[in-house]
């Protein structure tokens, strides 16, 4: 059986030494102004290239709009 994660609803599969970065990258996900969190727990910008996400995480990555 592989091994997944969950990432904003769709299964991907996980790899060693994965991090949010990766995922973004997996996702093709570009836009600047994110909020993730892995599991419920809130990450830091300065921590995706360093945050290793554990198998079968749960990965909300949600997109801020703002304007006026």
């Amino acid at each position: 059986m592989k091994k997944q994660i969950l990432v904003n609803d769709n299964l991907i599969e996980w790899q060693e030494n994965l991090t949010i970065n990766k995922i973004l990258k997996i996702m093709n996900y570009s836009f600047k102004m994110l909020v993730i969190k892995v599991d419920g727990e809130l990450i830091k910008k300065d921590e995706y290239g360093t945050k290793i996400v554990s198998e079968n995480a749960d990965v909300k990555i949600i997109h801020l709009i703002s304007g006026g």
